[in-house]
């Protein structure tokens, strides 16, 4: 967060602050707050956030004007707004004080909207921003320049489509649900059938559903269902640059990281952690709060509450003693040479013919 660009037009007293995170006021109650920021980059009127005890020295050579703090920071004159979440409690302050305004409401005039569309009221629809016909766009929505909105789609209310998303025919959004520039819904699902040498295109005549409170980060692909849906449950969190296949569904209040990909027909269970870069082949069941180490390749059903990692994924222990071992490689592959020779000289001394005992 920097405060350039977050910063409040009116600095608030940090005792509206405390209380408005049920936080202890230790210190002055005079200080203004004009802006967030992390310790390296605050700056005079920034109240910063210190997460553990670790960081206390880093806070004390810090310029921010007050903290949020789990524990007090002993020997800083400084107030501190003592709570058991920092991290929780600047999500608060900069929701409620620091964003920026939103866009203007209302519909511009270069939007092109379809037959029979229902648009609900209190939206904000940009510079050419497409609508399809029979689409319905729910109350507080706002809907960035350049989004494509597909015929006989359903958007929740309070969704934010950023620049340049494409929301294809059929597929619904919850409500509040945050989808970012590029992020393509309901692209086709890579299926094809082969027939004499030649791959013969499946037709998609599914949808995705996206349930409430989820967002997507950018240039994220979530392919429509063969038949049925794709479908993302509530308060899944996705990164950017993910891949998602046709008839995926995403259990609720997962988390997965950026550039996975997840084959079709895969089911996960909810509180899923999915690591960077992972890869989860077709027809898969992973289990609820299941942890996948980020570079994993997953290749078979995984049991709840497992944690996997490693090229095929396998139990974490066993993989993390695995990256151990493997960098001792060419060390016991040198003691397993001298151990050859050794054991090859023993060879030759017990075959070789002794010699006949002299005559007396």
């Amino acid at each position: 967060m920097n405060n350039s660009n977050h910063a409040h037009p009116i600095p608030i007293p940090i005792e509206e602050l405390a209380q408005c995170v049920q936080a202890t006021l230790q210190g002055s109650a005079d200080v203004l707050i004009s802006g967030l920021s992390h310790l390296e980059g605050a700056s005079c009127g920034d109240l910063s956030f210190v997460l553990k005890p670790k960081f206390h020295e880093a806070a004390k050579h810090s310029q921010a004007a007050a903290f949020l703090t789990a524990q007090p920071i002993s020997d800083d004159p400084r107030p501190q707004l003592i709570c058991p979440n920092p991290m929780l409690a600047i999500v608060t302050l900069a929701e409620k004080y620091f964003l920026p305004p939103p866009p203007q409401r209302g519909i511009h005039p270069t939007a092109v909207t379809g037959h029979d569309v229902r648009i609900g009221p209190n939206v904000s629809i940009g510079p050419l921003v497409t609508i399809g016909d029979r689409a319905e766009i729910g109350s507080g929505a706002t809907i960035y320049a350049g989004v494509h909105i597909g015929e006989n789609t359903v958007i929740g209310d309070d969704c934010t489509l950023y620049p340049h998303v494409s929301l294809l025919a059929n597929c619904i959004l919850g409500h509040r649900v945050i989808l970012h520039s590029g992020t393509v819904i309901g692209s086709d699902g890579f299926g094809y059938a082969q027939h004499e040498g030649r791959h013969h295109k499946i037709p998609q005549l599914g949808n995705v559903l996206i349930e409430n409170d989820v967002e997507v980060g950018a240039n994220v692909t979530v392919d429509r269902a063969t038949f049925g849906s794709t479908v993302i449950k509530q308060g899944t969190k996705i990164d950017n640059q993910v891949q998602i296949a046709h008839n995926v569904v995403i259990g609720e209040h997962c988390i997965i990281v950026a550039q996975v990909g997840i084959a079709g027909s895969t089911r996960l269970g909810h509180h899923v952690m999915i690591g960077g870069q992972a890869g989860l082949v077709d027809h898969l069941t992973i289990g609820d709060e299941v942890r996948i180490a980020s570079g994993a390749g997953v290749t078979n059903h995984i049991e709840s509450k497992q944690t996997v990692g490693g090229r095929p994924a396998v139990a974490h222990n066993t993989w993390r003693k695995a990256q151990v071992l493997q960098y001792q490689l060419p060390e016991m592959r040198n003691e397993l040479r001298a151990l050859r020779k050794e054991v090859d000289d023993l060879k030759q001394r017990l075959h070789k013919p002794s010699l006949p005992p002299s005559s007396t």
